[in-house]
């Protein structure tokens, strides 16, 4: 059985050169300019992604997620909690 499997582990997915999670924020932000309305949502429309592609390049991989673990909007799987002292492998 044939699978496919990327070339370039670490490159990410990319679409028209922007990553999901780049697109997802453009389109919310037509929809919401479409059905809000208003000379400011189709401002926030250009500099949303603006402003969060720059600050995406600026810090390093995982900093978005830790900040909405920081405003407990998300919660981090995978990691011990803050008060575990002894790990077992």
């Amino acid at each position: 059985m044939k699978k496919w499997f990327p070339q370039y582990l670490a490159q990410p997915f990319m679409v028209l050169s922007l990553e999901p999670d780049e697109q997802m924020l453009i389109i919310t932000g037509l929809l919401m300019a479409f059905t809000i309305g208003g000379w400011y949502m189709w401002v926030l429309l250009f500099m949303g992604p603006y402003v969060y592609i720059r600050a995406k390049k600026k810090y390093p991989r995982g900093f978005f997620k830790h900040i909405l673990y920081f405003f407990g909007l998300t919660k981090l799987e995978g990691y011990p909690s803050y008060h575990e002292r002894d790990f077992v492998e």
